[in-house]
């Protein structure tokens, strides 16, 4: 088994508190997937569903590179990027960057 590619200096890193512990995501959120092996990219995809209301995986993702959704239990290789709610009438709402 190869190591994982190291991540990049733009690559956010996962909080230190989230490691170890259930991931736990919200609709708009965004799933990155890391590559397991060199020159494989990554994946990333906005959370559009969930299936349980305490946030933990399956999601449903629709896929940035295809704009495919599909249900999606994420595995070590992946993490929760929380963006803000940026619905309207929201406190800090707006365009994400």
């Amino acid at each position: 088994m190869t190591a994982p590619a190291p991540a990049g200096k733009a690559d956010p890193v996962p909080r230190p508190e989230a490691i170890g512990t259930s991931m736990r995501a919200r609709v708009g959120d965004e799933i990155v997937v890391r590559g397991t092996s060199a020159g494989v990219v990554a994946r990333d995809g906005e959370v559009v569903g969930l299936h349980h209301p305490d946030g933990s995986p399956p999601y449903d993702v629709r896929w940035a590179e295809n704009g495919r959704v599909t249900l999606y239990f994420p595995g070590p290789d992946a993490f929760v990027r929380h963006l803000p709610d940026v619905r309207p009438g929201r406190p800090g709402s707006g365009r994400r960057p």
